[in-house]
Formats: structure tokens, C-alpha cells, sequence
């Protein structure tokens, strides 16, 4: 769908003003500032029938309320081991921006093990990119590009795919689901490089689990894709994975210093940062809260007399219940 009309946008608007407060919160979460544009995308998911748009974007709303999605950049994944692990086998990294100022980000779904935690750190991990993605990643690309930057592209490498990688098509299809339902229309282009012989065997039985929308944003490059990608991006954000040898180059790159997989990579440095900063911060706060909570009635005016928290109500003493659902070392799983 091209252009969503205004009056779609107009009811779309109106059916979402009668949002729960909670719910209305989230959502400034995931339009950062340009609701407009979020409804949009709903919508587009939705072929533009808009009680079918709302319904999805409600559905969305209510999974981060009960998931606490608003929450989960302050929840790192400990001990750093386990999370190096999976780094190692769900490998994703950002390794540039296209001439457009989209975000490029490299997928190894041949090389992806996905074997080496349990499926709720994959999906908690996966989560987490996408959240970072979308409040930080874009926001900064915005501010940097001066103009709104709202989706990125995936460049997918296929290099080491085998037919065992259909034994995580659970997991995959979740991930996927996860995307399609609560992530809409985030990716402009999908990019499939380094597809071995195999991959139109795989391609067969994955083909069915997708959304039409996403097949169509579908496109299988050439070799290694340097050639087209160049295109739309320069040599210094190409995927490791993407960049042709020269014949007296080595041919393997070098792991730690090429690929934006690793952990050691700037971006990874950098969200791993952001999450244990988030976490530290949410931390300092919390010993307040509980030790108003655990104070006698009217004893909690004493210690806080500023207006703001006095009297110590029923308001406030929810808040700080709902705080400790957040509380970041009270890890639970999510799925």
C-alpha cells in the first residue's frame, strides 16, 4: 500500500485517543515523537482498514504493557558470558548507514546457531535490538540526517546455511511473529547475499511462514551483493561479508576487527553500555520507593515533606508497586 489516506489517518487518530492511559504511554514509546507516522505504518500493515489497523496496534499495546517491553532496556543479560554466547550465535550487527541515512543491518543467518541459551534470552536479546533500534538508532539518525529516519534495511548472509538451520524454524517463527505483529513495516528492503545451492530447498519451507509484506520487501542479490549494494550505500557500511576479495587477500577476514557480530564491535560495546547504564539508573531510584513503602502510614510525609510526594498516597505507592515489576534485577522470562 503507497499512500494512506488522511481520513484514514483522521479515524485512526480519533479510535486512539480513547487509549488507557497505560497504553497511550507505550505508545510514545514506540512513535518517539511522530505518532503520525506509526499510525501509518499500522495501517499499511493492515492494507489500510483502519478498525483492522487499530486492532493490531491495541493488540501491540497491550503485549508491551504485559511483557513490560518499556522496560526491558534496563534488563541486561547476565552473566557477560551468556550473553557473549549469544551474540556468537544469533549474530546481528549494524554495520553502517545507506546513502539515505537508513540504518544497515547485518543479519548471519547461515552461521546463526542459535544453541547456546535458552529460547527466551534469543527472544529477550532480539527484543532489545529492536527497542534500541527504535530509540536510539533512528532518533540519532534523524537528528544526524535532518529528516525523519524511521526504517532501516537487513542485509541477510546466507554463507554456511544448511538444512539443520530448520531445526530452530520455532524460534525463527516466533522472532518473526514477534516482528510482523508488534514491528510493522520497520525494514524497506530485505538483501540475501552468499545464498548457497541449499538455500532454494530452505527457502521453501520458510517462504509459507512469512507475512506477503515482508516477501515482498524480498530481494536476492547476486554473490556476495557488492555490486548492487554499493548502490545505495558507501564501501565503509558494507557487511564484512558483502566486500569481494582481492585475489591476493586472505581469504578469511578477520573476525574481531571486520565483523559487526561481535561483541567487541563499537555497536555492540555501545548498546551493552546503554543497557547496563539504564539498569544502574532504574537501580539508584528503587531503594526510595521500597523503603517508603515499607514505612508506617503518614511516617512517609516525614521523610519526603516536599509537596510532590506528600501525602504519600495510594497513587504513589502504585507507582512504586509498578516500579518493582521493572526493578532490573528481578529477571523473569518473558515467554
Amino acid at each position: 500500500m503507497a499512500v494512506v489516506p488522511q481520513e484514514a489517518i483522521d479515524r485512526f487518530e480519533a479510535l486512539m485517543e480513547g487509549a488507557d492511559e497505560p497504553l497511550k504511554r507505550t505508545f510514545k514509546n514506540i512513535h518517539q515523537g511522530h505518532p503520525h507516522e506509526s499510525l501509518i505504518r499500522f495501517l499499511k500493515a493492515r492494507e489500510g482498514d483502519v478498525a483492522k489497523a487499530h486492532k493490531m496496534l491495541s493488540d501491540c499495546l497491550k503485549w508491551r504493557v504485559e511483557n513490560n517491553i518499556d522496560g526491558i532496556l534496563a534488563k541486561p543479560i547476565v552473566p557477560m558470558e551468556l550473553y557473549r554466547d549469544i551474540r556468537d550465535t544469533q549474530l546481528i550487527g549494524l554495520s553502517g548507514y545507506s546513502n539515505e541515512g537508513l540504518p544497515v543491518y547485518a543479519v548471519g543467518v547461515g552461521m546463526s546457531t542459535l544453541d547456546r541459551a535458552s529460547v527466551h534470552y534469543y527472544i529477550q536479546s532480539h527484543i532489545q535490538m529492536n527497542e534500541y533500534r527504535d530509540r536510539v538508532v533512528l532518533p540519532a539518525a534523524t537528528k544526524k540526517y535532518g529528516r525523519h529516519v524511521s526504517k532501516c534495511i537487513k542485509v541477510l548472509d546466507m554463507t554456511g546455511l544448511k538444512l539443520s538451520a530448520l531445526n530452530y524454524i520455532k524460534l525463527m517463527t516466533t522472532i518473526s511473529s514477534i516482528d510482523d505483529l508488534n514491528y510493522p513495516e520497520k525494514t524497506l528492503t530485505y538483501y540475501i547475499v552468499n545464498a548457497p545451492y541449499i538455500f532454494s530447498a530452505c527457502w521453501k519451507v520458510v517462504k509459507p511462514l512469512l507475512q506477503e509484506r515482508t516477501r515482498r520487501k524480498i530481494n536476492v542479490l547476486s554473490g556476495c551483493g557488492q555490486d548492487d549494494l554499493l548502490k545505495i550505500m558507501d564501501y565503509s557500511s558494507l557487511p564484512h561479508f558483502c566486500r569481494k576479495r582481492s585475489s591476493g587477500s586472505s581469504k578469511h577476514l578477520d573476525k574481531n576487527t571486520d565483523s559487526c557480530f561481535t561483541l567487541d564491535h563499537p555497536f555492540h560495546q555501545q548498546l551493552y553500555d546503554y543497557i547496563k547504564k539504564q539498569s544502574l539508573d532504574r537501580a539508584s531510584v528503587a531503594p526510595m520507593w521500597l523503603a517508603l513503602l515499607m514505612l508506617p502510614h503518614g511516617y512517609a510525609d516525614k521523610v519526603c515533606p516536599l509537596s510532590r510526594y506528600s501525602p504519600f498516597s495510594l497513587a504513589s505507592k502504585r507507582f512504586a508497586i509498578a516500579f518493582l515489576n521493572i526493578y532490573p534485577h528481578v529477571q523473569k522470562p518473558m515467554y
